[in-house]
């Protein structure tokens, strides 16, 4: 079981920090903490630094204070969603949501049928909005470990034991690690060779950042990083 997680869920809030043994608020943190969020000198928070150490603090007049024991956390084991890009604030959802159900890594994915502009200062702006929306996701769920937005690739650079997304996959999810999820017009003709396997997201059709979602949480549950075992019990 988590250390003091009901009360790592009451803090005020979890902010991340370059050094959680002599931790200190950024200046937009420092602000939005006490300026946006209104904390009161006494309010606890959690702090963090992205790779799984943190520990509890209280708001001070101008600083922190009575600032706690660090604890570590495990890591999950390493999933990654292969996302495309999609139209509008519908990637940045998906990317929030994923963050939320416990995905280690997404990569973006230019697939053939990309709807959403995905070159030169469009994919820079793009990759910039995941980042800093995954990092206050991670925030406001108290994960202690970074999600990393990785550097986009293609379907040929994407590893063998990726699974694909699709319509005529099994819905055996066992072994799967990673998988990839297409674009809001699907998956282009041969895009994907004939060996790569294929997993099923359900009966429905689902817009885009629905299907990110589903396939983010399957990754994870089936990989047992929400303590659960598919057997239905739970693990503390």
């Amino acid at each position: 079981m988590k250390h003091e997680w009901p009360r790592r869920v009451a803090a005020l809030t979890q902010l991340r920090v370059a050094d959680i043994a002599v931790p200190e608020l950024s200046r937009d943190d420092d602000h939005h903490l006490r300026r946006v969020l209104r904390a009161r000198p006494g309010e606890e928070l959690v702090l963090c630094d992205g790779r799984g150490s943190w520990r509890f603090a209280s708001v001070g007049g101008t600083d922190l204070e009575d600032v706690g024991q660090v604890f570590h956390d495990e890591p999950a084991t390493t999933t990654r969603l292969y996302l495309a890009p999609l139209k509008g604030e519908r990637g940045e959802w998906a990317v929030a949501k994923a963050t939320e159900v416990g995905v280690s890594e997404i990569v973006p994915l230019v697939s053939e049928r990309l709807a959403q502009k995905f070159r030169g200062e469009s994919r820079d702006k793009v990759l910039s909005r995941w980042r800093r929306i995954a990092a206050e996701s991670a925030g406001q769920c108290r994960r202690t470990y970074d999600l990393v937005v990785a550097e986009p690739v293609t379907p040929v650079e994407v590893p063998d034991e990726v699974a694909v997304a699709d319509f005529s996959g099994s819905g055996d999810w066992r072994g799967v690690y990673a998988v990839a999820v297409g674009p809001e017009g699907g998956w282009a003709p041969d895009e994907w060779g004939p060996t790569r396997r294929r997993v099923s997201l359900g009966p429905s059709v689902l817009r885009g950042e629905t299907a990110a979602v589903v396939a983010a949480a399957l990754v994870t549950f089936t990989n047992d990083s929400w303590g659960f075992t598919l057997g239905g019990g739970s693990n503390e």
